[in-house]
């Protein structure tokens, strides 16, 4: 079992069933899955744009992604509907924990000028989404073989029912949200 799987099963569930209340177990807020994203725009124009990108996602999740193809057609980016323009990874399970616990304990604290990641950035269920401006921050990432600095979007998808319970499950996790 992973550290961050033993974190959440020892210390996370009760202190949100004494935290909130919850009378059950299975009532308390847990992590369901992870998605993360890369756009690559410029991948209408050069094919290998992509490729390198898909390299990069697969280096940092350890899983194959999947090339997301755009949904219409947008003249003044030259793209038509069916193009390659991106790929994503969905992570479950122990390398869902793993990701996470690398996520917090390695890259966040590497990103420069850091100061906490937003409380605003929930989607009113409590699934929240974050967003990395550099994929050199993951130490999976060797600097001299990147051919360009991209971004990339992590979706952290909870069981919670609001806002307020998947921050403080993100909270009692380890993630560093910025003092009000």
């Amino acid at each position: 079992m992973n550290r961050l799987q033993e974190k959440y099963n020892k210390e996370v569930v009760p202190s949100l069933m004494k935290h909130f209340g919850f009378d059950n177990v299975h009532c308390v807020p847990k992590l369901e899955k992870v998605s993360v994203n890369i756009g690559v725009g410029e991948a209408t124009q050069n094919k290998a744009i992509l490729d390198n990108a898909v390299k990069e996602l697969t280096i940092i999740t350890g899983r194959k992604p999947i090339v997301t193809k755009a949904k219409k057609s947008i003249s003044n980016f030259k793209l038509r509907e069916g193009m390659p323009i991106g790929c994503k990874v969905t992570l479950r399970g122990e390398i869902m924990y793993e990701f996470i616990d690398r996520l917090i304990s390695i890259v966040i604290p590497r990103v420069r000028d850091f100061r906490g990641t937003s409380n605003k950035s929930f989607d009113g269920r409590g699934n929240f989404s974050l967003g990395i401006k550099e994929q050199t921050v993951f130490p999976e990432i060797e600097y001299d073989k990147i051919d360009a600095v991209r971004g990339l979007n992590i979706t952290i998808v909870t069981s919670a029912n609001n806002d307020e319970e998947g921050r403080e499950l993100l909270r009692f996790l380890g993630m560093p949200f910025k003092k009000n």
